[in-house]
């Protein structure tokens, strides 16, 4: 399960969603799998987006920005109760435990704990959705997002994101649009509120040009 879904188009369930599944797989003896690798290490303004809803997976997947975008590396966390199912020789990788890609994610760990990053992420998150809310647009269907995972639903009639995505391209801003109606943002965890403001003024133009 992802905690909030990203390529549907930054999809947030209904508050008390996970809560139920946690509970459901639990009282029926079932693991509870979370794919992360979008939704963690700060991305959502948590460590793991779980935390939202103080929920704790059986076992979570993470990756990408574990390494800080430097290393390939990915990792599956969970409990010695759960991975000891594994007896040791049961399950091998030709890869796993590079000793370059374990350093580099625990200094990539390190940096966003240490230096603030996953707080800055809520804190910037919150200012850009105030932002991205204030544009008044009649194509803009809705504005929703936790920390700097951030989508903008546009109405059928806007003729798709793509469009809006290549028009902030050539105004330097690079976004993605997802599931075909939804504009995508997610900034890098180190930003602040002047790149944000540099952003909002590329993103205004952009919907009021497109008219009504």
């Amino acid at each position: 399960v992802e905690p909030i879904q990203g390529e549907a188009g930054v999809i947030i369930p209904p508050p008390g969603y996970l809560k139920a599944v946690r509970a459901i797989c639990t009282a029926h003896n079932v693991v509870l799998i979370l794919d992360e690798i979008q939704t963690g290490l700060g991305r959502t303004g948590r460590l793991l987006a779980e935390e939202h809803e103080g929920i704790e997976s059986d076992i979570t997947l993470v990756g990408k920005a574990l390494s800080g975008g430097f290393y390939p590396v990915s990792a599956v966390l969970s409990t010695s109760e759960v991975l000891g199912v594994l007896r040791p020789g049961e399950h091998g990788s030709t890869f796993g435990g590079n000793p370059l890609a374990c350093a580099v994610a625990r200094t990539a760990l390190r940096v966003l704990v240490e230096e603030g990053m996953i707080e800055n992420s809520e804190k910037m998150g919150e200012f850009f959705l105030a932002g991205l809310r204030s544009i008044r647009s009649p194509l803009i269907k809705e504005v929703r997002g936790r920390g700097l995972m951030i989508g903008l639903e546009l109405h059928p009639e806007a003729g798709g994101a793509r469009r809006f995505c290549e028009a902030l391209m050539a105004r330097g801003l690079l976004c993605k649009d997802t599931h075909e109606d939804t504009i995508r943002f997610s900034p890098p965890l180190v930003i602040q509120r002047p790149d944000i403001e540099w952003a909002l003024e590329r993103i205004h133009p952009v919907f009021a040009a497109a008219g009504p």
